[in-house]
Order: structure tokens, then sequence, then C-alpha cells
């Protein structure tokens, strides 16, 4: 059993230090470590240890999962008038062709290698409608 636990901390510390776990790697690697520690700790005869280490586990990635799903991504009037490049009294027609401008050049299925890319992407459409909200006549 020790020669096997190395033999898999081997692989996946590769696989970390060569960066094919993705981005988030270290925190796919606490989560994994987690699951692993609430599986032994229930194979031992600590069910109630193991199953509040499972349940915590599971929250915490369902919570970087969904984190990843929310389009809404938090920022200031100025910080979205920046990232879209309009000024103080850009009309709706001005916000949105600068979102088509500046989505065109790093949407993710124009770039599929560059991992920023959906990030960027999700950040000029929460720019966009930000500012669509606070337009003045308009009731949300």
């Amino acid at each position: 059993m020790g020669f096997l636990g190395l033999l898999v901390m081997g692989v996946v510390g590769w696989l970390w230090w060569k960066g094919r776990l993705g981005p988030d790697g270290g925190r796919k690697l606490a989560l994994a470590g987690a699951g692993v520690l609430s599986l032994w700790l229930m194979s031992r005869g600590q069910m109630v240890p193991g199953l509040v280490l499972a349940a915590a586990t599971l929250a915490l990635g369902f919570a970087g999962y969904m984190r990843k799903k929310v389009s809404a991504v938090p920022m200031d009037e100025i910080e979205a008038r920046q990232i879209l490049g309009v000024g103080l009294n850009a009309t709706a027609e001005e916000i949105l062709a600068a979102h088509r401008r500046i989505i065109a050049r790093v949407h993710p299925d124009k770039f599929p290698a560059d991992e920023a890319s959906p990030d960027l992407a999700r950040r000029v459409n929460a720019a966009r409608d930000m500012l669509l909200r606070k337009q003045p006549g308009r009731k949300d």
C-alpha cells in the first residue's frame, strides 16, 4: 500500500508540476486529498469525522464549480467603464457597440487554447450588463 501511495503521489505531483491540472490545480489537489482522507477515516471505523469531512469536501467542490458558472463578476462602475472604454455619458448603443468590439477580440470560441479568454469574456459581459442596468430610465 505504501508503494502504491508513493506512486500516486508522484504521478499527481508530476501532473501538477506540468500544469495539467488546470489553473486551480492546488484546489483540486486539496479536494482530492480531503476526499481520500475522508474515505480512509470511514474505512477505519470513524464514520462521523469521515462523513463530516466528506460533506465539507463536496460543499467546497460544488462551490468552486458554481463560482465558475456564475457570470456576475463583482466590479464597480468605474472599472466597468474602463473595461469597455466608454465615457460617463455613454448611451446604451455606445455600450453595446464597445461590447461587440471587445468581445470579438477575447471570445473563448475564437481563442480556445487561451486559458484567460473565458475570464476576460466573462468580465466584458459583466461590465456590459452593469452599465446597461445603470442606464437612466431603465426599470429593473
